[in-house]
């Protein structure tokens, strides 16, 4: 199951990402630093959106499967990082 990143977490992360692109010979910021971090968190929350869709499609094939397979059994969690990663590749993100 994929985790959900609430308010305080995409803006701690953003000071991260930002802090260490900053730290890059390359990461030089023209612009405002506000700006960019409501970029950073655009894209965080965009990722974390499109992973909780694909999630709910994956658990969805999954129940649709004639066999039963119990959540949580070595079987669902090799079938669900299979399909998972599948999806992930349709998408181009992975």
């Amino acid at each position: 199951m994929r985790v959900l990143l609430s308010e305080d977490k995409q803006t701690h992360l953003a000071h991260l990402i930002l802090q260490a692109v900053q730290r890059t010979p390359e990461g030089v910021l023209r612009g405002d630093v506000a700006q960019a971090l409501k970029e950073i968190k655009r894209v965080l929350a965009d990722t974390v959106s499109v992973e909780a869709r694909i999630d709910q499609q994956v658990r969805a094939r999954l129940a649709s499967y004639s066999r039963r397979i119990p959540e949580g059994s070595a079987e669902w969690d090799v079938l669900y990082e299979k399909t998972y990663q599948e999806e992930m590749r349709k998408r181009k993100l992975g």
